[in-house]
């Protein structure tokens, strides 16, 4: 049966995810393109057994590495479905998106998903993690991801979305050592984000004006309130929001741990990192030289920048 939709998976060391993941999607009657960062273990190999096509890639970022897919690997389906190795798609929602298709988007040109997250096997349904909307699935050419270091989201050029119904959930397997050690990886991306924006406060207008309402209204809050309170404050101030004003208290001791971890922990460690470079900046520097602060700090390579 000829495809009309082609899975996009990032992957680095997902063997405990991928089959997981492939397998969900099996009745999508997809084509799997799984993009690596050349994983040390099995991922590929794993993939490669299920009748994914594996390509790999060195890792910059996620949106980079999507948008890598998207111009180098014979994306040439009518419909493209965007997942991680470790999330998962549940029966409803694999025949809602059939469905979807069948119908030619029913005269839309994306589909959005609700995600759960799922922490210590507990899925953390207050906090304000629940219903997190995604736009997940879009006619191919109509849609684009941005290009930002954190926070990526695909954003459609023309045309509407529609929600469809079914389980759609973040359900890493890792531990909690493993979820410390990538929160830390994350705290660096988003460290870089904000410190490039002081350094360069146009470079992401066309983003903000092409995302959606909902994001728009997400990102002018942490920009035009929360950004402006005091370092270490604002974490403190958001844990609470969170935690008390958005119910998280009642998802119980994991869900405590979660909402500490993600909201206070994360949170204040981003400050923490862009302090780090804010105390080199306080020399005399040009954009360039701040830029190769950045790059020393994050470990990332940052020359389109300077």
């Amino acid at each position: 049966m000829e495809h009309k939709l082609s899975l996009i998976i990032l992957t680095f060391n997902e063997q405990l995810h991928i089959e997981r993941c492939i397998n969900a999607a099996k009745n999508l009657n997809a084509q799997v393109l799984v993009i690596d960062s050349f994983s040390t273990d099995r991922t590929c190999e794993i993939a490669r057994d299920l009748g994914a096509k594996v390509f790999q890639n060195p890792f910059v970022n996620q949106a980079q590495q999507f948008q890598w897919a998207m111009d180098n690997c014979a994306v040439d389906n009518q419909w493209v479905l965007r997942l991680d190795a470790d999330e998962t798609i549940d029966s409803e929602l694999v025949t809602n998106i059939n469905e979807f298709i069948r119908l030619d988007g029913n005269g839309h040109n994306g589909a959005i998903f609700h995600r759960k997250h799922i922490f210590l096997g507990k899925w953390v349904k207050y906090g304000g993690r629940y219903p997190l909307p995604m736009l997940r699935l879009f006619r191919n050419g109509h849609a684009h991801i941005e290009q930002r270091w954190m926070d990526e989201h695909i954003v459609l050029n023309n045309g509407t979305s529609t929600f469809l119904q079914g389980g759609f959930a973040d359900d890493n397997l890792n531990s909690v050592s493993w979820f410390i050690d990538k929160h830390n990886k994350y705290a660096s991306r988003e460290m870089v984000d904000i410190m490039l924006k002081r350094l360069m406060p146009n470079t992401d207008s066309k983003i903000t004006q092409a995302t959606s309402l909902s994001i728009k209204l997400k990102r002018f809050l942490k920009q035009s309130v929360y950004m402006k309170l005091p370092y270490f404050a604002r974490p403190f101030i958001y844990f609470n929001f969170r935690y008390i004003l958005q119910l998280g208290f009642l998802d119980g001791g994991r869900g405590f741990a979660y909402h500490f971890m993600q909201a206070f922990w994360y949170r204040a460690l981003v400050d923490l990192k862009c302090i780090e470079v804010e105390r080199e900046w306080q020399t005399e520097m040009n954009i360039a030289e701040k830029v190769s602060v950045l790059e020393k700090y994050s470990g990332y390579s940052l020359e389109d920048y300077k």
